[in-house]
């Protein structure tokens, strides 16, 4: 039997000392024990160190690292770094698994694929007046984002995808899940079960990120290609739109968008 470890689980945390129990108590009911915990802390000032080494049956599983760091989506990336495990899989320090079997379901998903890259299923919230949100399509992960307590990656596919880009202040994840949502190299399949309790007040939902969202269009077009339906589909619907409304700077801005595809 292989002695490698299966998961990854990435917390950043940061004064997280009020809210991390929650989320190490889920870990700690977990009936699949194959699994590390690296905690990524910004250099917290309040009892989070020893909040989380007061769970005494996660200490064998527990990796604290406390740096300086430029966001959570920094500390995200050096737990991608520092990650042993095959599948990564990234918790808010304010998240909870949903359930005891978790990640016992999860792995099975896994293994019952002859091939596949990212699972992801749903999350709970307040946020959301409930369940978050289903399998996505090219035009539904357009609109929204998939929710990163709900997705489990391979290691692998940062190969392809690169890292979370720290340009995205809030959005970062959005950006990476175009990236291997869209990508052909990388399968992608949707699980029908709750991941985690997602806690509403994060960073991303709390923050909009303009920057991501003047680019996104253009990476969703370049992404997207050779998917002529998606491309087109859109940009059709954006110069109905100008057309309709009779405005002529959102239909000259639509055309170039079409030109632009139409190079690549």
């Amino acid at each position: 039997m292989s002695n490698s470890i299966f998961f990854s689980i990435i917390i950043p945390t940061f004064n997280s000392e009020k809210i991390i129990g929650s989320a190490l108590k889920s870990l700690a009911a977990q009936e699949f024990r194959n699994f590390e915990i690296l905690i990524l802390d910004g250099l917290s000032t309040d009892r989070t160190k020893e909040v989380v080494h007061s769970f005494s049956s996660l200490q064998t599983k527990i990796k604290w690292f406390s740096r300086k760091d430029k966001g959570i989506y920094d500390a995200m990336n050096s737990g991608i770094d520092l990650a042993q495990g095959e599948w990564l899989y990234f918790l808010g320090s304010d998240d909870e698994l949903h359930d005891t079997k978790t990640l016992k379901m999860v792995s099975e998903a896994i293994s019952n694929e002859s091939k596949v890259d990212v699972i992801y299923g749903d999350v709970i919230s307040k946020r959301f007046s409930g369940l978050y949100d289903g399998e996505f399509s090219l035009e539904k992960i357009f609109n929204r984002n998939i929710c990163h307590q709900a997705i489990f990656l391979k290691k692998d596919i940062f190969k392809i995808t690169g890292k979370f880009d720290l340009k995205y202040k809030s959005y970062a994840d959005w950006d990476h899940n175009l990236k291997w949502f869209l990508s052909k190299e990388i399968v992608n399949k949707y699980i029908s079960m709750v991941i985690a309790n997602y806690a509403d007040g994060g960073f991303s939902s709390l923050n909009i990120d303009k920057i991501f969202l003047r680019a996104k269009e253009f990476k969703f077009l370049k992404l997207s290609y050779p998917a002529r339906g998606a491309r087109y589909l859109y940009i059709r619907k954006q110069i109905e739109d100008a057309l309709s409304k009779r405005n002529m700077k959102s239909l000259y801005k639509s055309i170039y968008k079409l030109r632009y595809v139409l190079r690549k």
